[in-house]
């Protein structure tokens, strides 16, 4: 192909495995064939090689470059559906956020459902931090729920999931569905021992109102001055509301 004739002239005789491994992806199929065209040094060869070996796979199995591709799909319709919602993302969005052709979204993820659906899935940090927050007894257990909701949402590798659930939650079943596991799931098991009594899931409802509301507010909406306000400001004092409702047994 003419595109791999250029860059195997642009490379030389020293980048004769450059141009190589752009021959290689340009076999693969056109989107290989593009990233070949464009490649110029030793780093767009090998990103030329990388895109062969994610398009296409062993007899016995996948190249390992198709995990890294999975994960940067992944990563990237997080980061997009975050950002825009479901309906406001497309396929090719999410491609060109994760740098790769539209056609490898496919290959690995079908749809823009499914893709969506795995895309909600919620990291084990989340019930781990709010359990460890529930230790301790009861005296100050609001403010360190607060407090371990906040670090969670502030973890740049946790947000983008959560964004996706909470900003998609009005307008898509999956995500409306996902919300309710975190809110009556993941809060009931992990302060299951500190809220009791006959209304102790009215009052996990109510706990998990109170930190959803919060997250909305605070990175969604980006409600000032809470948006910008520090961590121990906003735990201290909505740490009294949560506090109020974990501890209310009449």
């Amino acid at each position: 192909m003419e595109s791999v004739s250029d860059t195997r002239e642009v490379a030389g005789s020293g980048r004769e495995q450059t141009g190589d491994t752009a021959g290689t992806a340009a076999a693969a199929g056109p989107a290989a064939g593009q990233a070949a065209g464009q490649a110029a040094g030793p780093a767009a060869g090998q990103a030329a090689g990388q895109a062969a070996g994610q398009a296409t796979k062993h007899a016995g199995g996948r190249r390992p470059g198709e995990t890294r591709t999975r994960e940067a799909i992944l990563t990237a319709a997080r980061v997009c559906f975050a950002e825009r919602g479901f309906d406001a993302t497309s396929l090719r969005r999410i491609a060109e956020t994760a740098g790769v052709d539209q056609s490898l979204v496919h290959h690995f993820y079908g749809t823009k459902e499914n893709l969506f659906l795995q895309a909600l899935e919620l990291p084990g940090k989340i019930e781990e931090a709010i359990t460890a927050a529930a230790q301790g007894g009861l005296d100050g257990i609001g403010e360190r729920v607060v407090r371990a909701h906040l670090s969670v949402w502030d973890d740049v590798s946790s947000r983008p999931a959560l964004m996706t659930m909470v900003r998609s939650a009005a307008i898509h079943r999956a995500a409306a569905a996902r919300l309710r596991e975190t809110a009556t799931g993941i809060l009931a098991r992990a302060l299951g021992g500190v809220i009791t009594g006959e209304d102790a899931m009215l009052r996990t409802s109510m706990v998990a109102t109170q930190l959803v509301g919060l997250a909305m507010m605070r990175y969604v909406a980006h409600l000032e001055p809470l948006a910008s306000a520090d961590t121990d400001t906003v735990a201290r004092h909505y740490g009294r509301a949560v506090q109020a409702i974990v501890t209310d047994r009449d």
